[in-house]
């Protein structure tokens, strides 16, 4: 019996120590998460897990987003591959685009040498680990190549600019002077090598779509087969999107293919959207500061705002997250939030009224911060919604964790401004680099060489000389003419 006991005990204390084991992976180890990735923009590069070759931390989410110029691809190539757990636990994804609505290349966890080609001029790498192993991780290398030159889309700030090859047109058989947008008065630039139509995003017949993700503007370019009486070729209707996702302008172009009478291409391209952050010198935001630095004094009120350059104005600016750093490239070490998740954490954050939608304007006070550091940044990071979407980030204010609605669209966009210094510390620098400029002369100067600075014996003597009789003879002078005492007799 006592036996039975002891092992019951036993067991007890066993499935306590699972307990608390599995207690101290779902709490603590799940808990922390080592976050890496950015953005690259050069035209090849490399991207590696973190402290390769050494192995990876746990729980490390990372997302390289990967854009080169226009009407460019991408060949990304993993050199070496090893990741612990299968693909289940810790794995590399590839996404032919952002990575909520793009196809998934590949989904990889060991072997080397694969290669990846984008379909256009933006690709995402994502790589997860969790908790339970770490391995070496990965190291692979991208490059950017040119695309076919058919047909090109830039989607700028304003509006999209489309150009269809006229050597194409012409070898397809298809009069250049038989192609036309949606709407028929918007007409084509045609030079000696294209056709180019730049189509406003609120004109020329673009609709606008959204989803939980975009927000896009469509048209389409149609060419009309140039036979008269019976047809022998194919209309050609092409299809192109610029659409507005995450923290790009995502392009697309593409051709419809109707197996009846229409021809089939396409074209994808990606772009950033056109935001700006400006102080302003008083709460009236008519003059914006233009010098920077941007000298100011302790607990100064400071206005900025915030505008979105779109030639749509169905769209609405919310300011989501602000936060200061002394280093405009790191803005995870040391930072101030001011605001974050749409939620004050700075007692002097203040917003103002603005009249449009796509301007948003806050305030906040000059903080002690900037006194232990020369120069301060801020990063603010902006959301850009439909117009009246209440279901958007835009229209949430202060929330800790947002759940995005199906059928709502909106953009992220991170901005950086600075730098902003004390007017006291600035003039405190003056004054230390005046004074080591006059200390710097006399150091200078009296470090001259000592032949210049002695004067030989006889002239010295001369001049003394020189000295003496000038005082006697004006002394003399003095006594001749002072006048004689007289008597009275």
């Amino acid at each position: 019996m006592g036996l039975m006991v002891q092992i019951t005990a036993l067991q007890r204390k066993i499935q306590v120590c699972r307990n608390l084991d599995h207690y101290y992976h779902s709490t603590i180890n799940y808990s922390t998460k080592y976050i890496c990735g950015g953005l690259l923009f050069n035209s090849f590069g490399t991207l590696q897990s973190p402290s390769y070759p050494s192995n990876y931390p746990d729980n490390a989410d990372c997302l390289w987003q990967i854009q080169v110029k226009d009407n460019f691809r991408i060949m990304l190539t993993f050199g070496s591959i090893q990741l612990q757990g299968g693909c289940q636990n810790d794995y590399i994804e590839i996404f032919d685009g952002p990575p909520n609505t793009s196809p998934l290349l590949g989904r990889i966890c060991s072997s080397s040498y694969l290669t990846y080609t984008s379909s256009s001029n933006f690709m995402t790498v994502r790589f997860h680990s969790d908790s339970r192993y770490s391995s070496r991780g990965f190291h692979a290398e991208y490059q950017s190549f040119p695309a076919d030159q058919t047909t090109t889309l830039v989607c700028l700030p304003t509006y999209m600019r489309a150009a269809v090859d006229r050597h194409y047109l012409q070898s397809q058989g298809y009069s250049v002077w038989n192609i036309s947008l949606s709407d028929p008065s918007c007409r084509p630039t045609i030079t000696s090598t294209e056709v180019i139509f730049n189509i406003p995003y609120n004109g020329c017949g673009t609709r606008r779509q959204g989803n939980n993700e975009t927000i896009t503007y469509s048209n389409v370019i149609k060419a009309h087969a140039s036979d008269y009486i019976i047809k022998r070729h194919k209309d050609l209707h092409l299809h192109f999107s610029c659409k507005m996702l995450q923290n790009t302008w995502v392009q697309v172009m593409y051709i419809a293919n109707d197996t009846s009478d229409v021809a089939d291409l396409s074209e994808t391209q990606y772009s950033r959207y056109n935001v700006n952050l400006t102080f302003y010198n008083s709460s009236s935001f008519l003059l914006p500061v233009r010098d920077f630095p941007y000298y100011v004094d302790l607990n100064q009120n400071l206005f900025l705002q915030a505008s979105l350059h779109s030639s749509d104005p169905n769209l609405v600016v919310f300011v989501d997250t602000c936060v200061a750093s002394p280093d405009p490239s790191n803005f995870r070490t040391l930072t101030y939030e001011l605001i974050r998740s749409g939620c004050v954490k700075d007692p002097t954050y203040s917003s103002y009224y603005s009249p449009y939608s796509d301007v948003a304007r806050f305030s906040f006070n000059s903080f002690s911060f900037i006194n232990r550091y020369p120069s301060v940044y801020l990063q603010c990071e902006l959301v850009v919604c439909r117009y009246n979407d209440y279901s958007s980030r835009c229209y949430q204010g202060c929330v800790s964790r947002f759940k995005r609605n199906a059928g709502s669209s909106q953009e992220n966009v991170n901005v950086v401004i600075g730098p902003v210094q004390l007017r006291e510390a600035h003039a405190e620098n003056r004054n230390t680099e005046l004074a080591s400029d006059i200390q710097a002369k006399g150091d200078s100067q009296s470090s001259a060489p000592a032949a210049s600075s002695h004067v030989p014996l006889a002239v010295t003597a001369m001049v003394l000389v020189a000295a003496v009789l000038t005082v006697g003879g004006f002394l003399l002078k003095r006594k001749l003419q002072k006048p004689i005492p007289y008597q009275i007799m």
